[in-house]
């Protein structure tokens, strides 16, 4: 049996924190996956909780450019607990 795939409450705030942004600006996850030279499906992926992918900090530069903001904004202000 596989071991439950889990990501931490970071991982969840920053793939929330990018999901907001993305559709606020009308954007797909087509769009962000043709972006970061990935899968048409990995974005699907990330955001999905049954699945261990999830951003690194690479990704989140890149994302920051294409989404016009800081890669701090897909950082919470405070640790998270």
């Amino acid at each position: 049996m596989a071991a439950k795939n889990q990501k931490s409450k970071i991982d969840w705030y920053i793939i929330n924190q990018v999901r907001a942004l993305r559709i606020e600006q009308g954007m797909t996850q087509d769009d962000l996956a043709i972006h970061l030279n990935f899968s048409t499906g990995y974005i699907g992926q990330i955001e999905s909780p049954n699945s261990r992918a999830k951003y690194n900090t690479g990704h989140l530069n890149e994302l920051a450019k294409l989404l016009k903001c800081s890669p701090k904004h897909f950082m919470p202000e405070q640790p998270m607990a």
